[in-house]
């Protein structure tokens, strides 16, 4: 194990486009697992965007994360809804449909749930 790694997400490992150019997903792959930091253009949501990637009918990962910029709001299967925006400490539990809110990317970082996030 390294006792110091800094990487950074502008050369990530991958880079994963979503659906019509509303955003992108960077990764980076440690010794403990996946990284990314997706960045959310206004106007994405996942239902339009990832849905016809990942071929389910809600988001499946579960995300642990930080949300840097901008805001976006969470609805679980169930109805529960929540917003996260800047500075905000993140976990959502598999079964979620999410959107951007406003009109500036929402920046999140997510060390749990974008191993296999967008992938084709």
């Amino acid at each position: 194990m390294a006792a110091l790694v800094s990487r950074n997400f502008d050369s990530a490992d991958e880079t994963r486009a979503f659906e019509d150019g509303k955003g992108k997903l960077d990764v980076i792959n440690t010794e403990h697992g996946p990284v990314g930091r997706a960045v959310f253009e206004p106007g994405w949501r996942w239902s339009t965007h990832i849905k016809p990637i990942a071929g389910t009918d809600s988001c499946q990962a579960a995300h642990v994360g930080y949300t840097v910029s901008g805001r976006m709001k969470v609805v679980m299967d169930d109805g529960e809804t929540g917003e996260a925006g800047p500075g905000d400490f993140i976990s959502i539990a598999p079964g979620h449909d999410a959107w951007v809110v406003g009109d500036e990317p929402c920046v999140v970082i997510d060390w749990v749930g974008f191993g296999e996030y967008a992938k084709s």
